[in-house]
């Protein structure tokens, strides 16, 4: 019972804080502290930056700003970044205010958007404030949940619009996982929207142990307890020693064990150990088997459990390894639950895409308790398997790393497979932060009392890097924000141009550019000193006459460049030169392949020439290899040596075919003495006058003869450096100051050129003033086009690139625009011959146009075109099943899983729609019949779904 003291305080809050205690009283919980505090400071009228952990119950913060909304009679927004969370928060809102109250606004989804609590992607309230909706009208709260996706570097620039052109009067509720530099991102809220209350806590509401997996044995991480706080650990009777904050004693069990592993694998050698013959017998390291780990985990009490694999292969594999294992985690109750939810969520797909989906194994494993989440799944699978999962149904999760960034799906036990990830472009470690989101999943509130991370260990994987990863948080948040072509014509169009620079120039981007900018000064003044005493160092003791090390320093730096300059430029021309000559190969040329394994002659089968790449030809070598070279393979200028007879209809995948013309090949070599011939070209350095002046100037200086010159010179070289350094600091100091004003202003002189934007006819601007432009009809349509190829996709339009062409046809083009290749095919896949060819062509060209006037004005060129999605486009526009579809994909060079499928024409159909939305008819009709085409069978139900 409470004290009187205790019940004063109470009734003093209830009545400061009215709304507040209405609100608390149908939760039927008791709120945290941090909780209570970004909540009273919402109503005392400031907005509030809320940052803390995974499940610590940040979005109570923005259920209490709804919640506000509603009792003044006001609207409010719910944001969330994508419609996973959307649709989550969705039925959220329904069970607590009714449906009739609730919208939903996707893109895909459109449901009561009149409603006065709308949840919505950051994307639709982006969109609604460049067209003034009005829906914006009476807007009381917008709630950004999960904010810090704004440095996500192809979405992030959307937080930062919508945060910057909100009208005054609304109040933000932003929500973050805990960063690092929240009183910085804090600071720029308070500069753009007013008065922001900022509430940080680090607590999580479930304690987390820390783990090792170690040939088949768990240890404990820490040899200390784990506290409530994020990076404080409690002493347990194995360790005495106090601990500060942030640092983290390691179990000293665990380091010697790790170490009995690393010696076990490195004592096994060969040579004078014993080995016969110095072979070695050096066993190779195998992990613990998934559903050894599974197993393991269950007879602990730690599942559910979340394995974090990173790769989508590995966790599928991972299920079909517990299905071979004949591993059952549910029981007849569960089994027949899960089948429940199968069938609610999954009946509406088309009986004949089942099998291609792999349904029959997917259901399998899911009965049995455990299913691979990853983006290769189709959407309507991964509800299914997050459905399940958060019942309690599915005890098992092999997943990757997207997994943490999506919806609410909480686990008792995080199991980390590895601490390396591919990024895309290369393996990496993980980082503090991510290790931090990643195991920030395990323990579920209101369920387990502590949560549970497991590293499993391998060979090179040292205890106290995992502890540092565990006990370090570090997560900054950085802006990716940059103005795009779509903003900048939406910017001009509301606002004009000058007042348009001065709101970018209050985004956060150029808030924390502005301030890095103090310490790039420090760098320079440091490389400055240095530079001074090198000087020193080098003109040491010198007469006058030899007093110009620098001098001599710098004309051996201009030698170099000159020199390497001169390489570039002759490689340039010969790589031109040898693609031209490509082009004029024909059928049945000999040629000779200068270097590399196919090194010899060859004889050219298909010159493969295509209006969209350079030339590929396909040949056939000496020793019967046939394949297709490009011009990397030709250093120089390739020329028919020889012409052979290649037969009608000649099929190069044949043994027998080109064991024959292989042969007619040899004879060509004897009967025209076809040699192996060398030649040594003399390169652009040999003639250049310039060159030769500068190394006779060398020659000639004084500091060519002294006896200690090299050391003098590598003085001068350091000095150089220094002050290059120092002068690349100094540009990107002035380069950050107003950098993103002066990159919107390329990026509408590009628009201007192109005829997007005109100049208002107003009379001589002023000194230092920015002329007026407005926006022309195509900018217009510009304005109205959502996505990353914004420009190219109006520049398409305007050239008619999509002029004639049937719905099937044009949802192959369009594809182009949208769809990005996991990673880079060294072949250009093939497209559909005729009109989708050549539109194709057109585009390319309009796309290198664009390219050219980009590179002028200094601003990020647009992306190329990516073909490999376009024969998979076209076949399902033009009705063909997805069996076919990803079959015919794998043929032309794309492989393609279900989801991926999916994934990508739901961005189709988006941009599809959008231009049938801003397109001239008779393509507007076309574009929306080829919406209907993509919009079937399974890409329908996981629009709907």
């Amino acid at each position: 019972m409470s004290s009187p003291a205790e019940r004063y305080a109470a009734a003093r809050r209830r009545n400061a804080h009215p709304t507040l205690a209405d609100f608390t009283a149908e939760l039927g919980f008791s709120l945290d502290p941090f909780q209570v505090e970004a909540c009273e400071a919402l109503e005392r009228g400031s907005g509030v930056l809320v940052c803390a952990p995974t499940g610590a119950g940040k979005t109570v913060v923005g259920e209490f700003a709804v919640h506000k909304a509603l009792q003044e009679g006001r609207k409010a927004f719910y944001t969330t970044p994508i419609k996973a969370l959307s649709n989550q928060k969705y039925h959220d809102l329904c069970d607590r205010y009714g449906a009739a109250r609730v919208g939903l606004l996707t893109g895909d989804n459109a449901v009561n958007g009149d409603a006065p609590i709308v949840v919505m992607t950051t994307e639709v309230l982006r969109n609604m404030l460049y067209v003034d909706s009005p829906a914006l009208t009476d807007l009381g709260y917008v709630v950004m949940d999960e904010v810090h996706y704004l440095a996500d570097r192809f979405r992030g620039a959307v937080w930062e619009e919508v945060i910057i052109h909100l009208p005054e009067h609304v109040r933000l509720v932003s929500l973050s996982a805990t960063v690092s530099n929240a009183e910085e991102f804090a600071d720029w809220l308070v500069s753009v929207r007013g008065d922001t209350a900022v509430v940080v806590s680090e607590v999580r509401p479930i304690p987390l142990w820390q783990h090792m997996l170690v040939g088949g044995r768990v240890f404990d991480l820490f040899a200390l307890r784990p506290a409530a706080h994020a990076g404080e650990w409690e002493q347990t009777p194995r360790g005495r020693s106090t601990r500060e904050r942030g640092r983290a004693v390691v179990d000293p069990e665990l380091v010697r064990f790790v170490h009995e592993q690393e010696r076990r694998f490195d004592s096994w050698s060969g040579g004078g150990g014993g080995s016969r013959g110095g072979f070695s017998h050096k066993p190779r390291f195998r992990p613990p088997s998934r559903p050894d780990v599974v197993a393991r985990l269950d007879r602990a009490g730690l599942l559910p459990a979340i394995t974090f694999v990173f790769s989508r292969n590995g966790c599928d594999a991972a299920v079909h390894q517990c299905l071979a294992s004949g591993m059952r985690l549910t029981d007849e109750t569960e089994r027949a639950a899960i089948a429940e939810v199968i069938d609610r969520r999954t009946g509406s797909l088309p009986e004949e895409d089942l099998h291609v989906l792999g349904f029959w194994e997917w259901r399998e494993g899911l009965l049995a308790g455990f299913a691979a989440h990853h983006a290769g799944l189709v959407p309507v699978f991964k509800e299914t398997i997050e459905e399940c999962f958060v019942r309690g149904l599915v005890k098992a999760v092999f997943a990757t790393e997207t997994l943490a960034l999506g919806i609410n799906m909480p686990a008792r036990t995080v199991v980390l497979e590895r601490l390396v990830k591919w990024n895309g472009e290369a393996h990496v470690d993980v980082t503090p932060g991510e290790y931090t989101q990643l195991t920030g999943r395990a323990g579920r509130r209101g369920i387990d009392i502590e949560g549970h991370a497991v590293v499993v260990w391998a060979p090179g994987v040292d205890p106290a890097a995992v502890a540092g990863l565990a006990s370090t948080r570090t997560y900054p948040l950085k802006s990716s924000f940059r103005p795009s072509y779509n903003m900048a014509v939406n910017l001009v169009g509301t606002l004009g141009r000058e007042r348009a620079r001065e709101l970018l120039g209050s985004s956060f981007a150029q808030f924390q550019a502005d301030r890095s900018v103090v310490g790039l000064a420090r760098s320079a003044a440091r490389h400055e000193e240095d530079a001074a005493r090198l000087r020193k160092e080098m003109t040491g003791g010198l007469t006058d006459a030899a007093l110009d090390v620098a001098g001599y320093a710098k004309l051996r730096l201009e030698i170099s460049e000159r020199e390497k300059a001169l390489s570039r430029d002759t490689q340039a021309r010969r790589r031109l030169a040898a693609a031209e000559s490509l082009e004029a190969l024909r059928t049945g040329d000999v040629i000779r392949v200068p270097s590399g394994r196919r090194q010899g002659l060859a004889v050219v089968l298909d010159p493969g020439i295509t209006e969209l790449a350079d030339p590929r030809p396909l040949v056939l070598t000496e020793d019967r290899w046939a394949g297709r070279l490009a011009a990397v393979d030709f250093p120089s200028p390739v020329s028919a040596l020889a012409r052979v007879k290649v037969p009608k209809n000649f099929n190069h995948r044949s043994p027998h075919a080109r064991r024959d013309l292989a042969s007619t090949l040899r004879n060509a070599r004897a009967e025209n003495g076809l040699g192996a011939r060398r030649t040594k070209g003399r390169s652009a350095a040999d003639d250049d006058p310039v060159l030769a002046d500068l190394r006779h100037a060398l020659r000639a200086h004084p500091v060519h003869g002294l006896p200690d010159r090299e050391e003098r010179v590598r003085a001068a070289d350091r000095w150089l450096r220094e002050l290059r350094d120092a002068e690349r600091l100094r540009r990107q100091m002035a380069e950050r100051t107003g950098s993103l004003i002066r990159q919107f202003d390329r990026t509408c002189d590009v628009l201007t050129e192109q005829g997007y934007l005109v100049p208002e006819d107003s009379g001589a601007p002023g000194e230092g003033a920015v002329a007026a432009e407005r926006v022309t009809d195509a900018g217009r349509q510009l304005a109205r086009l959502w996505t990353e190829t914004d420009l190219l996709t109006a520049e398409c339009l305007r050239a008619g690139a999509f002029r004639g062409l049937t719905p099937a046809e044009l949802a192959a083009c369009v594809s182009a625009l949208v769809f990005e290749a996991r990673r880079e095919s060294p072949a250009t896949p093939s497209v559909p011959a005729g009109k989708v060819a050549g539109a194709l062509a057109e585009m390319r060209r309009v796309r290198t146009r664009l390219f050219d006037v980009e590179t002028e004005h200094g601003v990020p060129t647009t992306r190329d075109l990516d073909l490999g999605f376009v024969w998979a486009a076209y076949r399902w526009a033009d009705g063909q099943s997805l069996d076919r579809v990803l079959a015919g994909a794998e043929q032309a060079g794309t492989e393609l899983s279900g989801g991926d499928f999916v994934r990508w024409a739901r961005q189709l159909v988006d941009l599809l729609d959008q231009l049938a939305k801003v397109a001239d008819e008779p393509l507007a009709g076309v574009a929306r019949s080829a919406v209907g085409r993509v919009r079937r069978g399974v890409v329908a139900v996981a629009v709907t779904g």
